[in-house]
Parts: structure tokens; C-alpha cells; sequence
């Protein structure tokens, strides 16, 4: 039985976001596959100005996901995939919340209208790409339609990972 989604609101990350975002992923949970270990300050603040840059110029980004309350639950968006690797160039989704805030439908609620507005910016399909073994992210693909397209081995980490696939 499905059951219904939190309301969230996305928005593009503020300079505050980037402490919030420091703050609530520095859990070793929440890192587990994005290099095991909190990220510095700085570089939330330059992931919140490059998000505010790219919305600007493209009409999406990495946006702060928000709850009923206005706290910043984490972030979910659409971004160009732009390592040397990959599906170069082609627009990546992704999400990441605090660990407190798993399990309760705030991503799907998140990428659900993240998908919506990369679709009105005219983006035709999106990737995801998930490590082989992070099952709360393939579930997410999965609830979102997605499809397996591929599998990889990442090339410094060395590790399994997916890459799904969704036609807009």
C-alpha cells in the first residue's frame, strides 16, 4: 500500500543552506558513499554558488529540500554529470538528506518535483548514478520510474555503482 508523501518544498540553496548542508551531513551514515567522511565548510559554499549559478543559467540545480517548517531536510535537483567518466554531459539527478530525515518519503516527495521541473526546462531524459550497493537510492530510482541501464567501476574509489535511466 502506498502510502502519501510528505510535503516538501525545493529552493535554490542560499549561503546559509551551506551550513545546514554541512551541519546535517556530516553523519558517517549519510557519507557512507560519498567518501566516507564530512565534507569542510567550503565546500558546501561552493556547491551552494555553483547550484545558485546553474539555476540561473539552465532553470535547475541541486536544490534544498525543505519541510513543512522550512527547516532543510538535505538537498534533490539535476545537474550536468561533469566528470571525465560516465554519462559525460548527460543531466544527473541526486539527492542527499540528514539521516534523521530517512524513511519517511522526503526524497521520493523531493526527486518527484525534481523531475517536474527539469522536464518543464526541457531536459528529454536524466541519469542517476548509485552505488552498486546503497539500497535506499535504488529504491528511490525504482519508485521514480528508472530504469538499469548499466553497471560500472568507479575509477578511484574502485567501487560498483549503477547507472539508471529515465526518458521525461
Amino acid at each position: 500500500m502506498n502510502r502519501a508523501l510528505p510535503a516538501v518544498r525545493l529552493r535554490v540553496p542560499t549561503d546559509e543552506d551551506a551550513v545546514a548542508w554541512h551541519r546535517i551531513f556530516a553523519h558517517p551514515d549519510v557519507m557512507e558513499f560519498h567518501g566516507g567522511r564530512a565534507a569542510e565548510l567550503s565546500l558546501y559554499e561552493e556547491l551552494t554558488a555553483r547550484q545558485r549559478r546553474h539555476d540561473a543559467e539552465r532553470g535547475f540545480c541541486l536544490w534544498s529540500v525543505l519541510d513543512e517548517e522550512g527547516r532543510v531536510l538535505g538537498f534533490t535537483g539535476a545537474q550536468p554529470w561533469e566528470r571525465d567518466w560516465g554519462p559525460t554531459g548527460e543531466i544527473e539527478i541526486g539527492w542527499r538528506l540528514g539521516r534523521e530525515h530517512w524513511g519517511k518519503g522526503y526524497v521520493t516527495a523531493a526527486a518527484r518535483q525534481t523531475l517536474e521541473r527539469v522536464r518543464a526546462a526541457g531536459v528529454p531524459d536524466v541519469v542517476a548514478m548509485v552505488d552498486a550497493a546503497n539500497s535506499r537510492s535504488i529504491a528511490v530510482t525504482r519508485r521514480l520510474g528508472m530504469r538499469l541501464a548499466e553497471t560500472f567501476t568507479t575509477p578511484v574509489s574502485e567501487r560498483s555503482g549503477h547507472c539508471y535511466r529515465l526518458a521525461l
